[in-house]
């Protein structure tokens, strides 16, 4: 028998009937969790994103969050669903075979489904007599203001278990010739540059699932750490390359695919779930279109 799509679809109503599913079957300290299989062009009934994005907030803060997965192609709503499951303590993921159904829903499936820490913030203070200028790659919609930080009333992202994050910037270092737009000096306060070793202080604040106080971690980045690079992060930055010269950003500089392959080939073996190699021949794939 062959599954055919027709009709229309009601997603808010979809959502809120899960929702009260959800609730009348709550378990007290449980993973108490809405999962939504969506194109995420809801065009029955109210669909305001901002109404939904009311709801799935008042119910992540009764303890039910939401996993969102994507499907379908066309007129696929990939920025709403990634919204509503931000919102909704949980995370999104787009569905497109079924090898990237069992990496979302088998191997990965803890990171999936189960939150150990929410609302994780990460603050980079790099220190200026080191560092003349740096740049976060990607992350726009993620970004958060300097006094957030410290604000655990301000929303933002979950971790799952198992789960990891990357972030990567681009630095130059002080003695770089790279210029950096000048600026007036501050009138009624004046910053004096420490000398130390120290290249930069990461700080990350989370809490755990069931509280609403937020809990910091530090750690301090020195001179003598630098060219200590993980094979995971030096896949990570090719991947990142990818991205700038899919996006034709004005930032990719030398970039190349050529130069994407070379470095992603080297460690693409390495990885058990065949994730890498897929990614070599998606970059292929890209090189041959372009």
């Amino acid at each position: 028998m062959e599954l055919e799509a027709g009709g229309s679809t009601a997603g808010a109503e979809g959502i809120k009937l899960a929702y009260d599913i959800a609730k009348k079957n709550f378990i007290k300290s449980g993973n108490n969790r809405v999962i939504l299989a969506t194109d995420g062009d809801f065009n029955v009934g109210v669909s305001s994103e901002a109404e939904l994005v009311r709801l799935i907030e008042k119910k992540r803060n009764e303890g039910i969050f939401l996993t969102v997965l994507g499907f379908g192609t066309g007129n696929y709503k990939d920025s709403k669903m990634e919204s509503l499951a931000d919102k909704g303590n949980g995370n999104y993921a787009y569905i497109d075979n079924i090898a990237e159904a069992r990496k979302v829903l088998v191997n990965e499936m803890g990171a999936t489904l189960n939150t150990v820490a929410k609302d994780v913030k990460i603050q980079v203070e790099f220190n200026p007599a080191k560092v003349k200028a740096y740049r976060l790659i990607g992350y726009e919609n993620r970004l958060l203001r300097n006094e957030d930080f410290n604000d655990d009333s301000v929303d933002a992202g979950e971790i799952g278990a198992g789960h990891s994050v990357t972030a990567l910037y681009e630095i130059a270092p002080v003695d770089s010739e790279f210029e950096v737009p000048g600026v007036d000096e501050l009138k009624y306060q004046k910053s004096q540059l420490i000398d130390s070793n120290e290249v930069a202080t990461v700080k990350i604040r989370y809490k755990k699932p069931e509280s609403d106080t937020s809990e910091l971690l530090s750690k301090t980045v020195l001179e003598e750490d630098e060219g200590k690079v993980s094979e995971n992060l030096k896949f990570a930055a090719a991947v990142a390359e990818f991205g700038l010269l899919l996006r034709e950003s004005k930032y990719k500089g030398n970039s190349s695919y050529d130069r994407v392959l070379q470095v992603a080939k080297q460690y693409a073996d390495s990885d058990e779930e065949g994730y890498r190699n897929e990614f070599v021949k998606l970059v292929e794939k890209a090189k041959r279109i372009d």
